[in-house]
């Protein structure tokens, strides 16, 4: 389907009675598809996808449809949320190590671009610390600078191995052997009933 018709199935999805902070619902929405213009219509899709959680096939056709209007951390943010609707969602409070303390002295990317090593209370047969990679998206700004500190939401390669953990747990983040940040679990949601904060800001992010 072109970006008109991807647009206009996703947008009956959205409960009519749904609406942002701003009072903005799907009305508003169908008001810029009748002027063709869809980068504005899906901006605020995305707005309103975060009020509640909505079906994979909503965020499938709204990553085809950003991909196709080359909006591009757009169309990551919804492929991550189909990874998410699949898997669940895993939210945590993350700090940086301060630059000097890791081997990372620059901002880190927040878009899902990095795969670091976690911490999450895994042993190898040796008894040393098992380490699982995930994804990582920083939520509300595009990167985290060495010492920040964000909420971001974690994408696994084995989402299974994620399980056991609870809010309030704690894992640290690797880079290298040193510790590069240190998180604690906000959230732990099924598979179909990810949150949705709104990223203004899924290349696919299947495992």
């Amino acid at each position: 389907m072109d970006v008109a018709e991807l647009l206009e199935s996703v947008s009956l999805l959205v409960p009519e009675a749904v609406a942002t902070a701003d009072d903005v619902t799907v009305g508003d929405v169908w008001e810029y598809l009748a002027n063709d213009e869809w980068d504005s219509a899906l901006d605020l899709l995305e707005d309103l996808a975060g009020r509640r959680p909505l079906p994979l096939a909503f965020w499938e056709a709204m990553a085809d449809a950003a991909g196709q209007l080359r909006m591009e951390r757009s169309a990551a943010w919804c492929h991550w949320r189909c990874f998410e609707t699949r898997n669940g969602v895993i939210r945590a409070d993350l700090t940086l190590s301060p630059a000097g303390e890791s081997r990372r002295t620059v901002p880190m990317a927040g878009a899902g671009v990095l795969r670091p090593m976690w911490n999450i209370g895994h042993r190898s047969p040796t008894g040393g610390p098992s380490w699982n990679i995930a994804r990582l998206w920083i939520e509300g700004r595009p990167t985290l600078e060495p010492g920040g500190r964000a909420t971001v939401r974690l994408s696994p390669l084995m989402p299974t191995q994620w399980r056991h953990l609870r809010p309030g747990d704690r894992i640290t983040l690797h880079e290298d052997r040193t510790v590069a940040g240190t998180a604690t679990i906000l959230e732990i949601g099924a598979p179909g009933a990810a949150s949705g904060a709104r990223q203004s800001t899924c290349g696919s992010f299947e495992t």
